[in-house]
């Protein structure tokens, strides 16, 4: 059985630690994983995580330079489950939300928009003006799914790796993947934590 595929955009907004956590997932939950960056996506994946993109990917996962437009899912006849654009730059939600196709991540999210498939946008931007708002709006009443970088704390996380899983585990359940990055809110688990108190 041939595996489902999954496109991965990384743009160059800060939060390369978002797309290095989903990677690993798709990987590990057996996805055929179709990856595209933009020069700065590169460079800020390397500034954040002290490693190249190029370097990381899983096996089974392949990089596509940014300007092939030959790409297979460059076409609406790609079989695919979905696209994640994480993290997004507010240009690049603003190019797809005006369907201009200037590089493969834009005709991508424009062909996961035309055939009624998962877009999801996680942008990582504050604050936000009229435009980056209006442009959400736009392509959410299009079909995309806006999924900012907006980790909750009702899980009490205890490092930085786990509020990066909260946004994660968010995205794969915007996809319909099952997730084991984070259990469902339940308040009857929790116990109010001890009042902090200034010295």
């Amino acid at each position: 059985m041939d595996k489902k595929n999954i496109i991965v955009a990384v743009t160059g907004a800060s939060g390369a630690p978002y797309a290095a956590e989903l990677l690993l997932f798709l990987s590990r939950a057996k996805f055929a994983v179709q990856v595209v960056a933009s020069d700065a996506g590169k460079l800020v994946y390397e500034l954040e995580t002290g490693t190249r993109l190029d370097r990381v990917l899983p096996a089974d996962a392949r990089l596509y330079d940014v300007n092939d437009f030959t790409a297979p899912f460059a076409s609406g006849s790609f079989p695919c489950e979905g696209m994640v654009v994480v993290p997004c730059t507010m240009g690049t939600l603003g190019a797809i939300a005006s369907g201009i196709s200037q590089n493969l991540i834009h005709r991508a999210a424009d062909v996961c928009l035309k055939e009624r498939r998962r877009l999801i946008l996680v942008p990582r931007e504050t604050p936000l003006n009229q435009i980056h708002l209006e442009n959400m709006l736009r392509l959410s009443r299009a079909g995309a799914i806006i999924v900012p970088a907006m980790p909750g704390f009702y899980h009490r996380p205890q490092s930085v790796a786990e509020l990066v899983r909260f946004v994660v585990a968010r995205i794969l359940e915007q996809l319909g993947i099952p997730q084991d990055l984070l259990e469902p809110w339940d308040a009857r688990k929790l116990r109010p934590p001890d009042p902090i108190h200034e010295a």
